[in-house]
């Protein structure tokens, strides 16, 4: 066989998840390489952790964070560091998503349409656009799910070993990999693959992955099982209610609408269908996390993770259906429906046009994200507002040190009210000789106050009366505004306070603030 025969024969045996990857990975490359919008705030937060490594913060456990440590080693503190695994993040989960419908006895058609279902989905395009921990959560799940349809397929209780494996580098990226366990676990007892949890495998299964965790388990009892401060707090004040009608609707928007037949017959194959029911354990699993991250008040794209997997369901059921002539074009039909609505709302969610364009363009096809915190709306969703602003705010923050005599710069401390903004000047400050920022929000409040006295302090945001209480003196530098940021950066009091009735170290417990 010649070298062009080999070519062909080797492209001709790839998946058609894969060729489906190359095309998610196309769209997501021009967002990466022209900086979309620049930097997000949790991107900032992740560069300064990475800074000061550890076995846990208070708001993630340290996976993600080690990585970006690799990346920045290997690629500086570009763009490119940070977009470039999430774009090939969000495109291996295309292809897995194609995977789980052949393991589920889908063919050509059905690994395909799985692939691009997943592929349109919004949800994991627009975390596919920024470095964070939520985009290596669904490859985790599912992986994990692949591991249990070939338990159910062919019974190999050994393969809970890999399982504990892929569970335990789960739970050290995010802990939500334990609703996720106790939710199939759940769906398990409930149908009679419950078979799988006897014997040895199981428990081994079970203590690779707290093997995993338990460095990070040492680290939450050293500080106080701050992560679960954390989570309580998140849910008293940040994330909005929503009722499970609510709760829903922001599903199909985050799957795109024209999944949503699909993910629902996936969904009931799991019950119903006499070939997929087998497999029925994923269903009340997907029910268990939907009920329980409503009662939790969870955002909602914390059920994402789970629909890949309905997907492949519903594209097996699809291809099954839909084998006649009529039904193949009527099949066909649907998958060219969402490759042209996946392209219309694309722009949407993927930074790929003008900041007015892209207001324009949203308004013009009606579509609006759901809200996933409390506060005021803004002409951009949150993936994009929190984009805006940072390097503008870290400027007027420097002119505002440049105010300050030498004597005074070497007292200067610099507060912030979130770590978003502590991050940015972190990493804006470099270029004008700032110094390290502190704050009280979550890993800065466990990083203290630092070196500096503190006998001068630059606080961003807040209120002057508030800031009398530790200061005599409170003088308004300058107001920082951007129209497009999020509504607690614009409209952003820069402070310059002096004459400290307290030390940091004195004042420094009452400012914490996991949440």
């Amino acid at each position: 066989m010649n070298r062009t025969n080999r070519l062909s024969s080797f492209l001709a045996s790839l998946s058609p998840g894969f060729w489906v990857a190359v095309g998610v990975m196309a769209v997501q490359l021009p967002a990466v390489l022209s900086g979309g919008f620049g930097m997000f705030r949790d991107e900032f937060y992740y560069i300064a952790c990475s800074d000061r490594l550890a076995w846990g913060f208070v708001d993630h456990p340290p996976l993600s964070i080690s990585i970006l440590r690799l990346l920045r080693l290997a690629f500086g503190d570009s763009l490119l560091a940070l977009r470039l695994v999430p774009a090939l993040a969000v495109a291996a989960l295309a292809w897995l998503s194609g995977r789980l419908a052949k393991e589920m006895g889908g063919s050509s058609f059905a690994q395909f349409l799985a692939a691009l279902a997943c592929g349109v989905a919004p949800v994991y395009l627009a975390v596919g656009s920024f470095y964070s921990m939520n985009i290596f959560e669904p490859l985790c799940w599912m992986g994990c799910a692949w591991l249990l349809l070939r338990m159910i397929a062919g019974g190999r209780r050994e393969l809970w070993v890999p399982f504990g494996v892929l569970a335990g580098v789960a739970l050290l990226n995010k802990h939500s990999m334990l609703f996720f366990g106790a939710a199939l676990v759940a769906g398990l007892l409930l149908t009679r693959e419950r078979r799988l949890l006897a014997g040895k495998w199981p428990w081994i299964g079970g203590a690779i992955a707290l093997w995993f965790l338990l460095p990070n388990l040492v680290w939450l009892f050293r500080h106080d099982w701050a992560t679960l401060e954390f989570m309580r707090n998140a849910q008293a004040w940040k994330n909005l209610p929503m009722s499970p009608l609510e709760f829903f609707k922001a599903q199909v928007l985050l799957q795109h609408p024209l999944t949503l037949p699909l993910w629902l017959a996936g969904l009931a194959a799991l019950f119903f269908h006499p070939r997929l029911k087998k497999y029925r354990s994923f269903a009340f699993a997907f029910v268990f996390l939907f009920i329980l991250f409503v009662a939790q008040r969870g955002k909602p794209y914390y059920l994402s993770p789970f629909f890949p997997l309905l997907l492949a369901a519903g594209a097996v059921l699809v291809e099954r259906f839909a084998a006649g002539r009529l039904g193949r074009g009527a099949r066909t039909a649907y998958a060219a429906l969402l490759l042209v609505g996946g392209l219309v709302m694309l722009p949407m969610w993927v930074p790929l046009l003008p900041v007015e364009t892209h207001i324009r363009y949203t308004r013009a096809i009606g579509m609006e994200p759901p809200q996933m915190e409390r506060g005021r709306k803004t002409e951009l969703h949150q993936v994009y507002a929190d984009r805006f602003g940072w390097r503008e705010m870290v400027a007027v923050v420097a002119r505002a040190y440049d105010s300050l005599s030498p004597e005074e710069q070497a007292e200067c401390s610099i507060y912030t009210q979130n770590y978003g903004e502590a991050g940015a000047v972190d990493y804006f400050g470099k270029r004008y000789g700032l110094p390290k920022a502190i704050s009280g929000h979550n890993n800065y409040w466990l990083w203290g106050p630092g070196e500096r006295s503190g006998k001068v302090l630059i606080i961003i945001g807040g209120d002057r009366q508030d800031h009398l209480q530790a200061y005599e003196e409170a003088t308004l530098f300058a107001v920082h505004n951007n129209r497009y940021a999020m509504p607690a950066e614009t409209d952003l009091p820069i402070w310059i306070c002096r004459r400290p009735k307290v030390t940091l170290e004195q004042i420094w417990p009452e400012v914490k603030d996991f949440g």
